[in-house]
């Protein structure tokens, strides 16, 4: 058997090197990758070498609130995800499992509690902080919203978060490196799916999405 590969998604090097070594110390011979953007990351992805678990901050240079999720689940259906950060706000833990990903895990938990987490999900299971009351439902909007967002393509979600950003069409398609009649596309894909009008309804479901604050703000 292969050995574990795993990628940490972190900014914040100290952090990025002390749950690299956290890891390391259970899982023997596995290959621990740490990143500090989604640029970074994808890089990562696109190599040959199969990756069998991804640690991602939630916000970081490239991602923005849950949007970096949606973008790994649409991109990677197949990597299982854990979510490490500082937020512990229920509903967004909730939020995160109902977009797929495999676990949660606050920053203040101890090493011991993040890799009892990365043992439960390698074993295939679903993992969030037992001491957390995750009940309650979101209502029949958000739960019909949580479903459009989920048939986006990973192209779909960049252009989403740049539009999130404020760029203009030409400025995306500069970034993304197409045309901006592509990008007019995807906007006009992206509004359909959502059962939006506009771009700025669009921008305004999603920060919905994640609490009611901009993604920017959304502790990470």
């Amino acid at each position: 058997m292969s050995a574990l590969r795993i990628i940490i998604v972190d900014d914040h090097p100290l952090f990025c090197g002390a749950l690299s070594q956290a890891l390391g110390a259970i899982l023997n011979h596995a290959e621990i990758v740490e990143t500090s953007s989604l640029d970074e990351l994808n890089e990562q992805l696109s190599g040959t070498a199969d990756t069998d678990l991804i640690l991602l901050d939630l916000t970081m240079p490239g991602v923005q609130g849950l949007s970096g999720l949606l973008y790994l689940r649409a991109q990677h259906p197949e990597i299982p995800v854990i979510i490490v950060s500082a937020n512990e706000n229920a509903t967004i833990i909730r939020r995160c499992i109902e977009f797929g990903a495999s676990g949660f895990v606050p920053k203040s938990k101890p090493a011991e509690l993040i890799r009892e987490a990365v043992q439960h999900v390698l074993d295939g299971n679903i993992w969030t902080p037992p001491d957390l009351d995750l009940a309650g439902a979101d209502d029949d909007e958000m739960s019909d919203l949580v479903a459009r967002l989920s048939t986006l393509t990973p192209q779909q979600v960049r252009v989403l978060m740049m539009l999130g950003k404020g760029l203009l069409n030409k400025q995306i398609a500069f970034e993304l490196n197409v045309s901006e009649a592509t990008i007019k596309a995807h906007v006009s894909a992206i509004l359909q799916k959502l059962g939006v009008d506009s771009r700025t309804q669009a921008v305004i479901a999603v920060n919905k999405m994640d609490g009611g604050g901009n993604w920017q703000n959304l502790a990470g």
